[in-house]
């Protein structure tokens, strides 16, 4: 059974005890994970342990209940406050209301009084958990978001961010008819500078209007249109490469029908024909370059890119999907998938039999992308390619396609082993400067991981994780070992006050100082003194 966990937080030890003594925790629901004396040590806890509900005393030292509130409702809004004070305060209550605390209970509490507290916060607990798994809920929701979900499958289809399995993976999933043996794709430019009148002053129908005419004026062929950047993009099947012709001429019609409806100057841009969806990129692409074309060839018309262009498909072409994978695999993958990767990305080249010239274009190309990640990690190019190495590549310097891939795999695999030993370092130098930090700005109260975050240029989430793994503690941890460090220092060769030390060490309040310090050594700042400098802690 899972228990919902608690957090006591009083500065009176004998009242932490009777509530932890006095409740069947688990018997209504919960577990009590920790208990603290004040606020800044419940804060502190409850971004450690995460708890569901904290019961805490208003009246505390060092942070009181209220501000324990104020920070876990910004920090952690779905955690339950429960409040308890000696003082029947309306003011209390009220700021209690405002900060969402559930309920405020007066000292001395009542055993049997907080049992029907927890017992309702289970109840309210339990609703809300099973609203969040609630299975037909969730295949409404499902249901209702399926349009979008659709459309922006279309989308990434159309920018080429799929493989062929999670293409079909997607397709089943969201209930989409992928039948056909050829795809293409149109994009619809819109130039609306002498639209209608009343479209003119509702620019945003415009696109609605343009989609609608495509749909009802593509009548011999399976198309599905959507919005796409400033485009209606049009995704069209058909089961004979022949036929983009007939499309063609649909698209003719619609354009004419748009100039005779709406005065809009519509330009179809249509990219080739492939036979796998998972190159529908290279489709999009050739309708892009299609589109460019209507400065020679007049907006207002159909321009199909296999008319102006030389055949696509006689070009070696790397799939998006490919290099991402390659590039992915270089950052963050093993040897053995980057050696996947590589061989998938060479293949072509071994297929194709092309003119040296072409394939020396595409061997550039393909560089292209694995110096991308050196310039994005600042790796160091003569330690990659040699001290001669002048950004020129040449196939002549291989005798054999094997040779040139034995070559490109152990370029991919050094480059990949130069980011982890880049990581590496950059790990440990942030953490480095987060010490140096630390150790120059101690003994300003108000430092925060916001403040040194804001110093590194880097994210608070990404701190605390990279900070642990390369010092084994947390950035309070380690900035408390750092101040007590400094005040064992201080109280064994200066003649300085406790409250002095204090101030010298980041605390501002002299008693929180005190609490800390005996927490950390067992002991209070002035016997640790009296104790010759700290020779029997």
């Amino acid at each position: 059974m899972s228990y919902y966990k608690v957090i006591i937080v009083d500065d009176e030890a004998e009242i932490r005890d009777g509530i932890r003594c006095k409740i069947d925790w688990a018997g209504n629901g919960f577990e009590l994970v920790s208990s603290a004396e004040n606020g800044q040590e419940a804060l502190e806890l409850s971004e450690q342990l995460h708890p569901d509900v904290v019961l805490t005393d208003i009246k505390m030292p060092f942070m009181d209940g209220l501000t324990l509130a104020k920070h876990l409702a910004e920090r952690m809004p779905a955690t339950k406050l429960v409040l308890f004070s000696g003082f029947d305060d309306f003011e209390y209550a009220q700021k209690a209301i405002q900060l969402n605390v559930v309920q405020y209970i007066l000292k001395p509490i009542d055993a049997a009084e907080l049992t029907e507290v927890l017992q309702r916060l289970k109840t309210q607990l339990d609703t809300e958990f099973a609203e969040k798994r609630d299975i037909e809920a969730l295949r409404a929701h499902y249901q209702s978001s399926l349009p979008l979900l659709r459309e922006q499958f279309y989308c990434r289809l159309i920018d080429g961010r799929m493989s062929s399995q999670r293409i079909r993976e997607q397709a089943a999933l969201y209930e989409i008819d992928l039948s056909g043996s050829w795809w293409t794709v149109v994009l619809l430019h819109i130039d609306a500078g002498n639209a209608d009148s009343a479209f003119a002053q509702e620019s945003e129908l415009i696109p609605l209007s343009v989609k609608q005419f495509a749909d009802e004026g593509i009548r011999h062929c399976c198309q599905r249109s959507l919005i796409y950047n400033d485009y209606v993009a049009i995704i069209a099947s058909f089961d004979e490469q022949s036929q983009v012709l007939t499309l063609i001429d649909d698209l003719n019609h619609v354009c004419t029908q748009a100039r005779r409806f709406l005065n809009l100057a519509l330009t179809a841009g249509v990219g080739a024909p492939c036979s796998d969806l998972s190159s529908l990129y290279y489709s999009t692409q050739g309708a892009r370059s299609a589109l460019d074309y209507r400065v020679l060839m007049g907006a207002g018309r159909a321009i199909y890119i296999g008319d102006v262009e030389p055949d696509p498909s006689a070009q070696l072409q790397f799939s998006e999907q490919e290099s991402r994978e390659l590039i992915s695999a270089i950052k963050l993958g093993t040897p053995e998938s980057i050696h996947t990767a590589a061989e998938r990305f060479l293949s072509q080249f071994r297929a194709a039999r092309l003119p040296l010239g072409q394939f020396q274009l595409y061997f550039i190309e393909m560089m292209a992308e694995l110096l991308k990640i050196v310039r994005a990690y600042q790796l160091d190019i003569e330690e990659l390619f040699g001290k001669d190495f002048d950004g020129n590549f040449h196939l002549s310097r291989f005798d054999s396609l094997e040779e040139l891939a034995n070559w490109f795999l152990d370029t991919c695999l050094k480059i990949s082993t130069l980011i982890r030993r880049e990581r590496t370092y950059s790990a440990r130098a942030t953490a480095d400067r987060a010490k140096q930090f630390i150790t120059t700005h101690y003994s300003d109260p108000d430092i925060s991981v916001e403040m040194l975050c804001d110093h590194l240029h880097v994210s608070p989430a990404y701190f605390s994780t990279l900070f642990k793994k390369e010092t084994g503690m947390s950035f309070v941890t380690y900035l408390t070992d750092v101040r007590m460090d400094q005040a064992v220092r201080l109280l064994s060769t200066t003649e300085l006050k406790t409250y002095e030390i204090s101030l010298q060490v980041g605390y501002i309040e002299p008693n929180y100082f005190s609490y800390v310090f005996k927490k950390r050594f067992g002991i209070s700042p002035t016997k640790y003194r009296n104790n010759q400098g700290g020779k029997n802690v």
